[in-house]
């Protein structure tokens, strides 16, 4: 049996906000017998609470979204989990949280809306028959799944040296600079098409496998790259964007 416990208007908002999080999908506010609010705890399972994806707090969704929150996210009527998700990494976007609620809820979809409003999600990928489970078992619920942009990881194709080139720069291994993409991070820290990237924090690799490999470690943090142009060596800070979360979701 749930508990009820009166609040002060004044003292309202401050119990809501000590909940945390999209509180009016897990508590309910009722009026109370002497026309108090009335907050009614709902149990941990509460249907309609938005579980935020760990380590994707609003803090880190703010540093590392590639454009301001819209007004109203984009709904999307999703048809595989995995397979979505997958699509929707390809172009950044990362899966920032979860709200569950039943089919039978009129008002699901309003409130799906108001979650990412509230999360600043760019795409809601809905699933009105979910059911959870790898057996497929249980009760269908209406599934929404919130994403946001993010930078883009580094924003430039490299391709590997060649014999001639680690001769001719006297190095072990490297890459080099193909086209970047406007306004990502490799453009912002000033790269040029024709750079050679010869470390990573002073960290040497021989190719383009390690340096991806090495970017994929520091993403969504500054890394210094070590390039040489026109024959000056040189080194630029890149303040990486954020590598998706890859596999099944």
């Amino acid at each position: 049996m749930n508990r009820r416990s009166p609040f002060h208007p004044a003292l309202l908002l401050a119990a809501l906000l000590a909940l945390g999080g999209c509180v009016s999908r897990s508590v309910v506010i009722e009026q109370g017998p002497d026309g108090e609010p009335v907050v009614v705890e709902a149990s941990e399972e509460a249907p309609n609470a938005f579980e935020p994806v760990a380590g994707r707090g609003p803090d880190v969704v703010a540093t590392l979204r590639a454009a301001p929150a819209p007004a109203q996210p984009e709904f999307i009527d999703g048809r595989n989990l995995v397979a979505d998700q997958r699509a929707l990494a390809a172009r950044s976007f990362v899966l920032v949280g979860e709200a569950r609620f039943d089919t039978t809820d009129v008002d699901a979809h309003a409130k799906a809306l108001e979650i990412g409003r509230e999360v600043g999600a760019d795409q809601v990928q809905v699933y009105t028959s979910h059911v959870d489970g790898d057996a497929g078992h249980g009760a269908p619920r209406y599934l929404a799944r919130y994403f946001v942009r993010f930078k883009l990881l580094f924003g430039a194709t490299f391709r590997n040296l060649t014999a001639t080139e680690r001769t001719t720069l006297d190095v072990a291994g490297g890459v080099q600079i193909g086209s970047v993409v406007g306004g990502t991070p490799a453009s912002q820290a000033n790269l040029l098409a024709g750079d050679y990237v010869l470390a990573v924090n002073a960290q040497s690799f021989n190719d383009r496998g390690e340096f991806q490999a090495l970017l994929r470690d520091h993403a969504g943090k500054p890394v210094t790259l070590t390039i040489r142009r026109n024959d000056i060596t040189m080194d630029r800070v890149v303040r990486l964007g954020a590598m998706p979360a890859a596999g099944t979701p």
